[in-house]
């Protein structure tokens, strides 16, 4: 990694630490080149200005994450749609755990109503929704899923998937659990997994039919 570019790492990650302890406002450019070693004239240089730094950093991030979805969904032609939820469900979970600060950064400013978080939401997370939709009507029209809305079951997905990483001082100090460890994320995963079985996979519904038919 060129000299450059490690200087603007160390500048986004000190602008992360800083922007999650004391807010977006309460810091200063000053504070972010003090925390990262560098001369304040290079946060100009490299990103402009405070808000050209917070824009960099949401869209990094976001690019990522919906990258994690887009990937998955151009396998959807060569596995079933169920497969495909699941991995997408796995690859956003570590994906926001590999960049936890980031992500409870980015969650929490784009509940802000902004011309910022209007681009973003027609950018990063319609294309959220039209991929997550995609895979949930395949897998209906496939007879894999149950025939529920896709939309409201996309809203839930993505709030399953984000809440840990949007709200990690709640689960810390009411779970005692810490999203950021590779045990969370795994038992996340798993109860995730197991709600997607219970109300969204067809196969498993009709198991359970099974079942009742022969008990009686």
């Amino acid at each position: 990694m060129e000299k450059g570019e490690i200087t603007k790492r160390k500048v986004m990650e000190a602008a992360v630490s800083l922007f999650n302890v004391k807010g977006y406002s309460g810091t200063s450019i000053r504070a972010i080149a003090e925390k990262a070693g560098v001369n304040v004239a290079l946060i100009s240089y490299y990103f402009g200005n405070k808000q050209g730094l917070m824009e960099k950093l949401m869209i990094e991030f976001l690019e990522g994450y919906t990258m994690n979805i887009e990937k998955e969904y151009q396998n959807l032609n060569s596995s079933s749609a169920k497969q495909c939820l699941n991995v997408i469900v796995e690859n956003l979970l570590k994906y926001q755990q590999q960049n936890h600060h980031l992500a409870r950064f980015v969650h929490r400013e784009v509940t802000l109503d902004s011309t910022l978080v209007r681009e973003l939401m027609m950018t990063y997370f319609m294309r959220e929704k039209h991929y997550l939709k995609a895979v949930i009507e395949t897998g209906i029209k496939r007879k894999e899923f149950n025939h529920i809305s896709s939309d409201f079951v996309a809203i839930q997905i993505r709030a399953l998937v984000t809440m840990p990483f949007s709200q990690p001082q709640y689960i810390r100090e009411i779970y005692h659990l810490s999203p950021n460890e590779n045990y969370f994320v795994q038992k996340y995963l798993q109860h995730i997994e197991k709600w997607l079985n219970e109300f969204l996979y067809k196969e498993t519904l009709y198991k359970k039919q099974l079942n009742i038919v022969s008990a009686k």
